[in-house]
């Protein structure tokens, strides 16, 4: 099983370090799964996020606008949902899995939880990347079978490579 995890601290640091491994893997692995852009909004408290299908390149809007004192999570669980779908349906043709993050709703064994097991199931590697308030929830989930790696772009890149070319061979 290849399973690798990024646990970056600093908030949206896993998503710019997933997109730069994304750039890096664009047109040699064929890729599924999402990863995340945040757009703060001078007009709000919370940022807009979106997430890029991987397999697609359609970009999903997945916070709702609660107004500008919207506090707590602004997560439209709807939309990923669609997200999920979408990267289930996708994984039959893929390489790679990239699942920007193992969030609270996977902690709690929803979201992408189901996608990741099935990609591991049929034999697809897969990278996660995983904030520190989840990693214990992560590291149960994956029963200490996952792969920490390291916080350099050409490291992960190469760990991928490796990982999808062999599948796909």
């Amino acid at each position: 099983m290849l399973l690798g995890y990024i646990s970056l601290p600093g908030r949206g640091a896993s998503d710019l370090f997933l997109s730069d491994v994304v750039a890096h893997l664009d047109g040699r692995l064929r890729l599924c799964g999402t990863v995340q852009a945040n757009t703060a909004r001078a007009d709000r408290r919370k940022c807009d996020m979106d997430l890029q299908l991987l397999s697609s390149g359609k970009v999903l809007r997945i916070s709702e606008d609660r107004g500008a004192l919207a506090r707590g999570c602004t997560l439209d669980t709807s939309v990923l949902a669609q997200a999920v779908a979408a990267t289930e349906d996708a994984l039959s043709g893929a390489d790679l899995l990239i699942v920007n993050k193992f969030g609270k709703t996977e902690a709690e064994g929803r979201g992408f939880t189901p996608v990741i097991g099935e990609a591991l199931c049929i034999g697809l590697p897969v990278l996660v990347g995983v904030n520190g308030l989840n990693l214990p929830a992560f590291k149960r989930f994956t029963d200490g079978l996952a792969t920490t790696l390291p916080a350099d772009v050409r490291r992960v890149t190469d760990w991928c490579l490796r990982a999808g070319l062999r599948h796909a061979a």
